[in-house]
């Protein structure tokens, strides 16, 4: 599992989200039978009753929870006509590359929020900036449904452990979680494409375009991200001396200093003084 989940923390890094609807709602409007959405859909419940039917498995959702139904998942819904459901909605589609960040979902994923307020107030945020926002409401709105995502799906119950996985199931996420997990055992080593096309069984000339689709970058771009951060980090948290981190990340000094100074803008001492 701690496999899994390093490599869905790396995926995760290249999440693209989008929002096509999102209200909030207090009437008898949510009367559905066996729909089947191209779309995910997000609620938080702040009142009432009723129930949710997902692939043949009933629910009964509560107030105070967050709930996340899958696209392509079969979905019957129904609320009560005494004490309808009061709920905040969000329909969207989210991406990891070229896969479905719920994939291989078939269930619903239901988490009591841990803080009913600030889920009511990041929600109304999202709604209102995805009917009244300026210039930046796209970003707003995204990033309000990945705060709401997050809350739903990180702690325990129907959490992380479960959805992560949910996803890393499938021979593509196997194949390559093994190259991302070589990538980060062999940062300070010489990382070779025929190498790394080799764990996936790929001619170095198919896998390039095989990463660079799931990945949103080719691999030596990867490779040089992920060796940047670790320079970062050692040059912020530890005692190495600049050539001690450029060796740390298999680069030669002079290399190391002109590409950390191209990315940042300041050389890898000053960028040291700077973060401590």
């Amino acid at each position: 599992m701690q496999t899994s989940s390093l490599t869905f923390t790396r995926l995760l890094e290249n999440l693209k989200v989008s929002v096509s609807y999102a209200q909030l709602r207090g009437n008898m409007e949510w009367i559905r039978v066996d729909e089947t959405p191209g779309f995910n859909r997000l609620y938080y419940i702040a009142d009432g009753e009723g129930m949710v039917i997902l692939n043949g498995t009933s629910y009964e959702p509560k107030p105070g929870q967050l709930l996340i139904m899958p696209a392509g998942t079969r979905q019957t819904t129904n609320t009560s006509s005494e004490n309808p459901y009061l709920r905040y909605i969000c329909h969207f589609d989210a991406w990891i590359g070229e896969w479905p960040l719920f994939h291989a979902s078939n269930r619903l994923y239901m988490k009591q929020a841990a803080n009913p307020e600030m889920t009511i107030s990041v929600f109304s945020e999202l709604i209102e900036q995805f009917h009244h926002g300026g210039p930046f409401a796209t970003m707003r709105t995204q990033a309000a449904l990945l705060i709401l995502l997050a809350s739903c799906l990180e702690e325990e119950g129907e959490g992380a452990a479960d959805f992560i996985k949910d996803f890393m199931q499938g021979t593509e996420r196997d194949k390559l979680a093994a190259v991302l997990s070589y990538i980060d055992e062999h940062l300070g080593e010489e990382l070779l494409i025929d190498r790394l096309a080799e764990l996936v069984h790929l001619h170095p000339n198919y896998f390039i375009p095989y990463f660079k689709k799931h990945m949103g970058m080719t691999p030596m771009h990867y490779v040089q991200q992920k060796r940047l951060e670790e320079a970062k980090r050692l040059l912020s948290f530890s005692d190495c001396s600049v050539s001690e981190v450029a060796d740390r990340i298999g680069l030669g000094l002079t290399h190391f200093s002109r590409h950390f100074k191209k990315v940042t803008g300041i050389t890898p001492s000053a960028y040291r003084n700077h973060t401590r």
